[in-house]
């Protein structure tokens, strides 16, 4: 009796409730409130890429093989020749021997290429990008760089530049060593394998997209035939089954690169846009990946759907707005003796759906040398000068920014300009300072 009693009291409480709480109200608690996904693989990442804000991570810094996801380095290191002008993109690329050869092998995901034949780097970069052409990429990373193992100098040199230092890299195409018919690294083996962290592959993505976001147009493509028109003419399917018409078609993808080798399992690095918002997924070694070919993209669509449910891109500054929060500098021999402070370029955070805003913190840097002795700036100072750094974070913020920052970074700019005082003005204060100090 007693228990039927309680239970129709806390009914009616849950009654009540709902009665004077808004529906859209309770759904948008609950969506915020959802937990992180666990991800059946051995390790799961994303990142928004204009910010560099880590929305999950699982694993993500386990160093593991990458498999054809090395491509990704590939395609910034053609993009940035093309930027350069050391390669154009209509130039013609030579077949060595040994991309002929390894064009021929049918278990590897190649284009057959023939040396008598000509092959633009337009027609090779499509055929790495849609179908991870592994000779194709060889051919021009030769070209690019004299050889493959000069190319993987390079490609080290610009990991590096980003500020991965957990990595191996022996090839341009995530292929295991013992596939490469000999021609492999100085100093490697044939069971040397490309490895990175998931954290590391997305920053490769991260660089590739925010330096040359044209590279969507070509991963974009869910088909496209190879040497159309001739008789060499190949049908590609874009190994990206997550785009538009093919099998784990969802709206928005448009890139980036899959791989699949026997070290690395089945990786893959999406990346889609929905509502003003970006993210770049990593999926490591997906369970089953190999048996279920589906699975990568499986779990790359739940990342998704959670991230895109989850989490929202919101402006919190405009350019040249003032930060009010962080205090006015104190002026010396200036015709004012404070100098408000403004951020030099709009500011975004990335945030769980429905944070307050006002719950967050400024933390300014002064530019260095910027303060005398007094721990004042010296007039003049020019409106818009850079006068330092702030840093915005959002408390209960566990996982920061990939470059190991806690929050997002702005440059901090003059709000006014300060001109020098004359010496009339600064004896006056000087007079006003010693009578003040005599009384």
């Amino acid at each position: 009796m007693k228990k039927t009693m309680k239970f129709g009291l806390l009914m009616t409480i849950t009654l009540l409730i709902g009665t004077f709480l808004p529906v859209d109200s309770l759904t948008a608690s609950v969506s915020a409130a959802e937990v992180t996904p666990k991800i059946e693989a051995e390790a799961a990442f994303i990142l928004e890429p204009s910010t560099g804000k880590i929305l999950m991570n699982q694993n993500g810094d386990k160093k593991l093989g990458i498999a054809s996801m090395t491509k990704m380095i590939s395609e910034y290191l053609i993009f940035e020749a093309v930027e350069k002008g050391t390669i154009k993109w209509d130039q013609v690329v030579p077949i060595s021997d040994y991309a002929q050869q390894l064009s021929q092998n049918n278990s590897l995901s190649n284009v057959p290429m023939r040396q008598d034949e000509t092959y633009t780097f337009r027609e090779l970069y499509q055929a790495m990008a849609i179908y991870s052409a592994n000779a194709a990429t060889i051919a021009m990373a030769e070209t690019i760089a004299g050889s493959e193992s000069e190319f993987v100098d390079m490609m080290r040199e610009k990991v590096e530049s980003w500020g991965i230092k957990d990595y191996e890299l022996y090839n341009s195409t995530g292929l295991s060593n013992s596939d490469l018919m000999g021609n492999i690294y100085p100093g490697s083996d044939e069971k040397s394998e490309n490895a990175m962290s998931a954290r590391s592959i997305a920053i490769v993505g991260q660089n590739l997209l925010n330096s040359y976001p044209e590279v969507l147009e070509t991963t974009s493509i869910p088909k496209m035939t190879f040497k159309e028109g001739t008789s060499d003419a190949i049908d590609m399917d874009n190994w990206n089954w997550m785009l538009k018409g093919l099998v784990s078609e969802r709206a928005n993808v448009d890139g980036l690169k899959t791989g699949t080798t026997d070290f690395a399992g089945a990786t893959f690095t999406g990346t889609a846009e929905e509502n003003g918002m970006r993210i770049i997924t990593v999926i490591m070694n997906a369970t089953d990946g190999q048996e279920d070919l589906q699975k990568r993209f499986k779990e790359t669509d739940k990342m998704m759907d959670w991230a895109f449910s989850n989490w929202e891109k919101v402006q919190v500054y405009k350019k040249n707005d003032n930060l009010d929060s962080v205090k006015p500098l104190e002026v010396e021999k200036g015709k004012t003796d404070s100098l408000k402070v403004a951020v030099a370029s709009d500011v975004s955070l990335l945030t769980r759906v429905n944070t307050d805003l006002k719950d967050k913190d400024v933390l300014f840097t002064a530019k260095k040398n910027l303060m005398n002795d007094a721990g004042k700036v010296e007039a003049p100072i020019k409106k818009d000068a850079k006068i330092g750094t702030a840093e915005i974070l959002l408390k209960n913020d566990d996982l920061g920014y990939i470059d190991g920052g806690k929050g997002a970074k702005v440059d901090v700019i003059a709000a006014q300009k300060v001109e020098k005082a004359n010496v009339f003005v600064l004896a006056g204060r000087w007079i006003k300072v010693f009578v003040s100090d005599l009384f």
